[in-house]
């Protein structure tokens, strides 16, 4: 299902022909900076240039017999090019080029990702200034707490995409590294200002000290960030989950014409578009944990963390910008029903004011574990006989002798909770 769903340019990014001319890009540099050089002639270069071709399938087969991949692919090219084949990979190690060209590729990977989250925020930008006072309940623990707005929901999620987006500039920037720098690390074959330059000519910056490999803390904290990004947006559909539940019926996502809930029951509606984002939640999550594990490798190196990254890599920015399309597509549709959120309000009777009340108290002079117990006894019989809090205060002599009825009533009163929404919105910089 997934494959069916991810957009065609990532999954393009991932190929077996989009690697291998990654590859063919570092190899082609290398050979550039050489022929400024002198290292190698500069007629070679273009004729190079010219000869080089890449055949996936032909890589295959060789790779059948040499079970090294890069081995298989400089054969190719030696097929392919002919006698200057001799002037290329001159100096370099396998991982010069994987790694480097990895680099490019996460860059593409990170775009792709960051535009995505871009969209999204948007999205939940117009949310939230829609429903700045939609007013409902809020909810600890799953109870009924005190009102809020749908609006600051979508502010803090809105909030929160802002810090993605910080997070994976940051490690974007981390994996913009490159390294030809030879078998161990020390520049014993190739010079470090060529290192300088390749990377200089392919948008990178060189690992300042490496091994045979970038190191691997670099793609963790890349894929660490796409875990977080991934746990954000876990957070929102699990939100919408919840407020689509028959008993809560607050928001649902989008029912397209035609879509049907179930195969035995026609009246369903089902969140089923946020349930695959937090389900993909869980494997984006144990994606950053295989990342943490390769960065321990064997001296120099060795190729555990290789296998891994070929999974973990293209599936986390592939799942995360699927997630990101998802979580768009449901945000821009979502139904949201203010007097369903009015009605839940008033489902505990008053219950919800229950603070107001015992601030009033207190700031009337009653010591404040007294009020509590009197708000407290009242709020518990209203519960119990499902009845108007309200009521039951104004019928306590012990409340009344503290609160007149005008400053009582005042304490119902649910707008007086939006009073300082303009000042969130204006810390986020929602509202001017």
């Amino acid at each position: 299902m997934i494959a069916r769903y991810t957009r065609d340019e990532m999954a393009a990014l991932w190929s077996p022909a989009a690697r291998y001319a990654g590859w063919l890009q570092v190899e082609l540099a290398v050979c550039e900076v050489y022929a400024r050089r002198g290292r190698i002639p500069s007629d070679a270069v273009e004729r190079i240039r010219r000869a080089a071709r890449i055949d996936a399938r032909r890589i295959d087969e060789i790779e059948a017999t040499t079970r090294h991949d890069v081995v298989a692919f400089l054969a190719q090219l030696e097929e392919a090019i002919g006698a200057d084949s001799r002037f290329v990979h001159l100096g370099l190690t396998s991982s010069d080029v994987v790694d480097t060209a990895l680099a490019l590729q996460l860059q593409r990977a990170a775009d792709l990702v960051l535009q995505g989250l871009e969209r999204l925020r948007e999205t939940l930008r117009r949310l939230a200034l829609a429903h700045k006072e939609t007013l409902m309940v809020g909810r600890t623990h799953g109870v009924h707490a005190e009102p809020t707005t749908f609006g600051l929901k979508a502010a803090l999620w809105h909030a929160e995409a802002g810090r993605n987006l910080e997070r994976l500039r940051r490690a974007k920037e981390a994996v913009r590294v490159g390294k030809i720098s030879g078998a161990v690390g020390t520049f014993a074959h190739v010079d470090p200002d060529v290192e300088e330059e390749v990377c200089r000519e392919l948008g990178l910056v060189p690992e300042p000290v490496s091994t045979q490999v970038v190191q691997r803390d670099r793609h963790a904290e890349f894929v660490g960030a796409l875990a977080l990004l991934a746990a954000s947006l876990e957070k929102i559909a699990l939100e919408i989950r919840n407020l689509q539940r028959t008993e809560v019926l607050e928001a649902e996502e989008p029912f397209a014409e035609g879509q049907t809930g179930s195969s035995a029951m026609p009246h369903k509606r089902n969140p089923v578009g946020a349930e695959q984002v937090c389900g993909l939640a869980r494997l984006v999550r144990a994606n950053a944990l295989a990342a943490l594990e390769d960065v321990a490798l064997w001296h120099e190196r060795d190729i555990s963390h290789s296998s891994v990254e070929r999974v973990i890599l293209p599936d986390s920015t592939s799942l995360v910008d699927y997630m990101l399309h998802q979580m768009d597509r449901i945000l821009a549709g979502l139904q949201v029903y203010p007097a369903r959120m009015r009605e839940n309000l008033d489902r505990t009777h008053g219950l919800i004011f229950s603070q107001r009340v015992l601030l009033a108290l207190t700031e009337r002079g009653l010591p404040r574990q007294r009020a509590y117990e009197l708000v407290q006894r009242n709020a518990m019989r209203a519960w119990r006989e499902r009845r108007s809090f309200h009521e039951f205060l104004a019928a306590d002599p012990d409340v009344t002798a503290t609160l007149s009825p005008a400053a009582l009533g005042s304490c119902f009163d649910a707008a007086w909770y939006l009073r300082n929404v303009d000042a969130v919105y204006k810390r986020l910089g929602l509202v001017p």
